[in-house]
Formats: C-alpha cells, sequence, structure tokens
C-alpha cells in the first residue's frame, strides 16, 4: 500500500494519474493546504519542505520508502513498476529531460503567473507581465514540440502525466492573456484530449474531489 499525500492541485493530480495508470493499492491522503495543514509535526516528517504530493511506499525494497517532490516520485514509480519511462539510454534521457522541464518551468511560471495575475492583493505590472510572458511561451513552445509527435517524450510516458494537470487547468488563460506570444495551442488541445479520454486519467484527476 503507497500512502499519497495530496491536494486538489497539478501537483498532487500528475501522482494520482501514476498511481491510476500502474494500477497501484493507494490511500489518498488530503492536506489541505488552505488551512496550512502542510506545517503540521506529521507531514514535516514526510516532507521536511512542508509541500504536496509526497508519499510512502509501505511495500518499498527493504521497508517503508518515503519520496517528496513530484518528478522524484514519478521516477521512483517508474522504476518501481517498470513503466511508462522508456529503457534505452536515448529514450530515457529524452522523458526525464521532459518531466525536469515539467518540473523546472512549466510548474512555478504556470503559478506565478497565477498568482500575479489572480491572487496577489496589489497588481504588479512588471511581475504580471514577465510571468504571463514566460508562461505563453512554454505554451508555444510545447504547441510546436508537440506539432512533430503525439507525446513529449515520443510514447506517453510520465514527461506527459506531469504536464497534463497544468496544462489542462491552464492552457485557457494563458492563451487568452497573452495570444501574440502563445499562439492557439491546437497540438497541446489535442494532446490533453488524447490523454484526458484515458480511464485511469479521469480517475487520477478525480481524487479528492468528494473532499471539501
Amino acid at each position: 500500500m503507497i500512502d499519497l499525500y495530496t491536494a486538489k492541485t497539478p501537483n498532487g493530480r500528475k501522482i494520482a494519474i501514476m498511481l491510476e495508470e500502474c494500477g497501484l493499492d493507494y490511500r489518498p491522503i488530503m492536506i489541505d493546504i488552505g488551512k496550512g495543514e502542510q506545517f503540521s509535526a506529521a507531514f514535516i516528517r514526510v516532507n521536511p519542505n512542508s509541500k504536496i504530493p509526497a508519499i510512502v511506499d509501505h511495500d518499498g525494497d527493504g521497508g517503508p520508502v518515503t519520496v517528496f517532490e513530484s518528478g522524484a516520485i514519478l521516477d521512483y514509480l517508474a522504476a518501481r513498476t517498470g513503466r511508462f519511462m522508456p529503457a534505452g539510454a536515448a529514450a530515457r534521457a529524452a522523458c526525464m529531460s521532459w518531466l525536469f522541464w515539467q518540473a523546472a518551468n512549466v510548474g512555478p511560471m504556470f503559478g506565478q503567473a497565477n498568482h500575479f495575475g489572480n491572487v496577489a492583493p496589489e497588481k504588479l505590472p512588471y511581475a504580471m507581465e514577465r510571468f504571463s510572458g514566460e508562461a505563453a511561451r512554454l505554451i508555444a513552445l510545447t504547441d510546436r514540440e508537440l506539432s512533430t509527435r503525439p507525446f513529449l517524450a515520443g510514447d506517453y510516458s510520465v514527461a506527459d502525466m506531469a504536464a497534463y494537470p497544468w496544462m489542462k487547468v491552464a492552457l485557457d488563460g494563458i492563451v487568452k492573456a497573452r495570444p501574440e506570444i502563445a499562439g492557439e495551442g491546437k497540438h497541446i488541445r489535442r494532446w490533453l484530449a488524447d490523454i484526458g479520454s484515458r480511464p485511469a486519467v479521469e480517475r487520477g484527476m478525480a481524487v479528492g474531489q468528494a473532499a471539501a
């Protein structure tokens, strides 16, 4: 059994998708980040950085294994199951490159664009311009890459699971805000539809919906 510490956010959903795709037994443990539960002593013992997601694999090699940071969790689960990560050196390198690209670029830039555009109490034009522009550049880059292949690293992989929840929630807003940079996202929309039609993705995206 795997304990999944998560929330109804893109980073939490990407792990639920992978667990569902792999058919692993897991228990979602919802962390209310709005109430600050991520800073509790109990959760800090799982992730000292006080961020979701995190997992505890009670059936790990040699005993329970704790993993935090979503990219590390996806890599761990891929290694544990032998699924959704290519075996060959070149293909694995491509998959890992796109996985790290999502963690280092898409999540932070989309998150900051949303914060300064929709959440921050003070509207700061420089920050709004900076982060919305970078988010739009990432949309354009993704759309260009997906015009040449069905998925980010060729075959469906952890790279797609990592990027999908972010693109699904953010694409329309970024395209509307910065169309001159982002374009229309035609190929991303095809990719979103293909991934979103997978039953495991539907189940993963629904985790925690009943918890209000």
